[in-house]
């Protein structure tokens, strides 16, 4: 099978994981990189690079786009790759805004376009293997889920962009959005949120924790925690093993999902239940075990389903409406902290 041809759009951090994530593919080649920077990146992995867009459809029409660029920019970008008939991966989130992430779902819908949106963690065979344990019943009805995302960000996070220390750049706009789509994926839909933001801590202008309170649709609760300036192993990056650059830590967990018949510990994976239902008491001894879960690059997955999905072989595993509803409860969240009200999604 003919290797498919894949640009990536920005050369940054998560631009250059894409670009060494497709050089090291069986199914595709990086036929360009499109970013107005220097072209070092570009000379140093043999393509060609375009300043735009529209200057790489009119020189040569890729069969994939992934875009890591900017979040301003993400939803003028898809709509190009939309009109050229070009399949997208848009980084999350998938705009910087609700309305635009309306009107780039009206757009792909109209096109029944190719769009995929970069919430990588759906692509883990951990969170895959939580949401399976749950959905097969083995919890019973969900009850609660507590969650958190402490960790801490150095001081030259800030100095390297200082634009991070105003509103926008805190730990609810950049890191929650990965949290949210977790929490949908395990316990379903939100449907209301209460948040207390603080930035005791660090001082800045933006917010550096954030105690919030879900519910969900099917009647759940769920607390969470979110931090960057917390001296924690208590996050994704620092449980799951699936990114080395960070130190892992897996005797922690960051998630706890809760039903009437037992418990799940993320990414732990350790499941206690009741041999029997008739045995649920807190008196009684639970059965304990650890789920076996393979561990794998969610992001090289990602690559492998958005190359099915250009094929036709697949559909989306996160659309634009799952990236918007993402967004949706991310922008609750943090409307709730601001004024200090419960805010309903529905």
């Amino acid at each position: 099978m003919e290797k498919l041809r894949i640009a990536v759009a920005g050369a940054g951090l998560i631009g250059r994981t894409h670009i060494a994530l497709i050089q090291a593919s069986a199914e595709c080649v990086l036929s360009a990189i499109v970013d107005p920077a220097p072209a070092a990146v570009a000379r140093n992995a043999g393509v060609p690079l375009y300043a735009t867009l529209a200057e790489l459809f009119e020189s040569r029409r890729p069969d994939g786009v992934i875009l890591s660029t900017p979040n301003q920019i993400h939803v003028e970008q898809a709509l190009e790759c939309i009109a050229a008939g070009v399949a997208v991966l848009v980084e999350k989130p998938v705009a910087d805004s609700v309305s635009e992430g309306e009107r780039l779902c009206a757009a792909a819908e109209r096109a029944a376009a190719k769009v995929l949106v970069g919430h990588h963690r759906v692509h883990s065979p951990l969170l895959a293997t939580a949401c399976a344990i749950i959905e097969r019943g083995t919890l019973g009805r969900l009850v609660a889920v507590t969650g958190s995302a402490m960790f801490y960000k150095p001081e030259a996070y800030f100095d390297e962009a200082p634009w991070r220390r105003q509103p926008g750049g805190g730990p609810i706009l950049i890191n929650l959005t990965h949290e949210i789509g977790s929490l949908r994926a395990m316990c379903g839909e939100v449907v209301e949120v209460q948040a207390l933001a603080s930035s005791a801590t660090r001082g800045f202008v933006v917010e550096d924790t954030v105690a919030i309170n879900l519910r969900f649709a099917n009647g759940a609760l769920g607390t969470f925690l979110l931090s960057d300036t917390a001296a924690s192993a208590r996050s994704w990056e620092q449980t799951s093993q699936e990114n080395p650059s960070y130190a892992t830590y897996p005797e922690e967990d960051c998630y706890v999902v809760v039903g009437t018949d037992g418990s799940l510990a993320v990414p732990t994976m350790r499941l206690k239940t009741y041999a029997r239902k008739e045995d649920r008491s807190w008196r009684k001894p639970f059965r304990t075990e650890i789920v076996p879960v393979g561990r794998a690059d969610p992001l090289a997955r990602q690559l492998t389903h958005f190359c099915a999905l250009i094929r036709g072989q697949t559909t989306p595993l996160v659309t634009a409406r799952d990236g918007l509803a993402n967004l949706r409860v991310t922008e609750a969240i943090a409307e709730a902290a601001r004024t200090g009200t419960t805010h309903r999604l529905v």
